[in-house]
């Protein structure tokens, strides 16, 4: 049952901790945040305080950006008003159970910003309001590692130790190993509010999976921004570093963030998705969904996909698709509809990667999919058979983050979805992003050229 405003404030209160930690999250979904003394909470809980806008300013290295148009150098990078989501009230268990709070940042005038991600997922969540409730689930893949911060900053994040060896996904026996780590990840997420509903071994060094309980959507990407940090921090605790970018080494798969989702009426008591008469019981509902993000797929991929590391993910043969394709029950297409009973049937958006802002991914996926169902798009695409690597004449996603940059640029329904302000601002950031790429020499450069050209 949920509490009131005035319930959470009081509990917070009342509570043995003298300190509170709030967070947001940047554009790149990385939780910005700070501690401050319950006092200081008590006094802002419920009218908001500043943080400065450079969190939407700089990149993940915090180095500033020269070509965005809402803050930087001109504006003296002043602090936004950020109201905390009492909704969003969390303990942490490996922090002495200190209250935690995610907040929003709104602009001058009370509106929602326009540049803030979880702002973002608000605006698409308000516009399938009508008719329509989603449910979202996301499984993140990541790699873990024997080493500390330290430690991999001095091997320049070359030569890690992973915290098991070998390519065995599915094993039972490696997760005998560091058996404190994982229980505590199972045990103190779910006591912070971030129940993980499966967790396995995946193929590759050191790599393992979980599925995290699906929820509404903003409740869902609240609970993937938490699991990326939290499963880090805890790492911290057992000695382990963990890291969810997309492709740690060419010869190994890369991390997913695959996002399962369905549709249901207002009521929440009616699977939309399902249809028992139709073929495969997939609904014209369901098909509409599918048809809207394939449409979409290729401008909204940004979003799925938003560092020059994404993309060397989506290459074949590596459990990521490289082709606007859909199927069912086939994992080497970008989208996969599971039908089953009313309760599960649902799709599975799998060109997404771990490195991505959930907040962003979710809204791309349940707006592109929205898309398709408020227009009646005809799936006119046939499901993949076999390898979806092999269709001839799928269209092929943008190959590098330049190029999905310019995609979501010129794209007529994310500026309709999302807004102006907030496609251009994270268009400069992407392109900001695929700029400092360009500009480094890199070690396969090195070896290819430099004795022989």
């Amino acid at each position: 049952m949920s509490r009131s405003a005035a319930e959470i404030i009081e509990a917070v209160r009342s509570g043995s901790s003298n300190r509170v930690k709030l967070a947001i999250a940047d554009i790149d979904g990385v939780l910005r945040g700070k501690y401050v003394r319950k006092k200081k909470f008590l006094s802002i809980a419920e009218g908001g305080f500043g943080f400065c806008d450079v969190v939407f300013g700089w990149d993940c290295n915090d180095v500033c950006y020269d070509n965005a148009a809402f803050t930087g150098w001109q504006s003296g990078y002043p602090d936004a008003q950020a109201q905390v989501d009492l909704g969003t009230y969390r303990e942490v268990p490996w922090d002495d159970n200190v209250p935690f709070f995610l907040a929003d940042f709104v602009d001058a005038s009370g509106a929602p910003l326009a540049v803030c991600p979880r702002q973002a997922l608000k605006r698409v969540i308000n516009q399938a309001a009508a008719g329509y409730k989603a449910t979202f689930g996301v499984e993140f893949e990541w790699f873990n590692y024997q080493e500390t911060p330290e430690s991999a900053h001095a091997k320049g994040y070359r030569d890690l130790k992973p915290m098991s060896p070998g390519m065995f996904g599915y094993s039972v026996l490696r997760t005998s190993l560091n058996q404190p780590y994982f229980q505590a990840l199972m045990d103190q997420l779910e006591a912070f509010g971030v129940p993980v509903e499966g967790l396995h071994r995946e193929t590759g060094p050191g790599v393992y999976e979980a599925a995290i309980l699906y929820a509404d959507p903003l409740e869902a990407a609240d609970r993937a921004v938490l699991f990326k940090t939290g499963a880090k921090e805890i790492g911290y605790q057992h000695g382990v570093l963990s890291t969810f970018m997309a492709k740690v080494d060419a010869s190994l798969p890369g991390n997913s963030g695959h996002m399962h989702q369905s549709l249901w009426d207002a009521s929440g008591s009616n699977n939309l998705f399902y249809d028992a008469a139709a073929p495969d019981k997939m609904s014209a509902t369901f098909r509409h969904y599918i048809a809207g993000q394939l449409a979409l797929l290729p401008e909204f991929l940004a979003f799925y996909a938003p560092t020059i590391n994404s993309y060397k993910r989506l290459v074949e043969g590596m459990w990521a698709p490289t082709k606007v394709t859909w199927s069912v029950d086939n994992r080497t297409c970008a989208l996969r509809a599971l039908p089953g009973s009313p309760a599960s049937t649902r799709l599975e958006t799998r060109v997404s990667g771990a490195d991505m802002n959930p907040y962003l991914g979710i809204a791309a996926a349940l707006a592109s999919g929205l898309y398709g169902v408020q227009r009646q798009l005809p799936l006119e695409q046939a499901p993949v058979v076999g390898s979806g690597y092999a269709v001839e004449g799928a269209v092929r996603l943008p190959r590098n983050l330049g190029e999905a940059a310019d995609r979501l640029d010129q794209s007529k329904a994310a500026r309709a979805i999302f807004g102006d302000a907030f496609v251009d601002h994270f268009v400069a950031t992407r392109r900001w992003e695929w700029r400092q790429y360009q500009t480094v020499v890199t070690e396969w450069e090195r070896r290819r050229y430099m004795e022989i050209i």
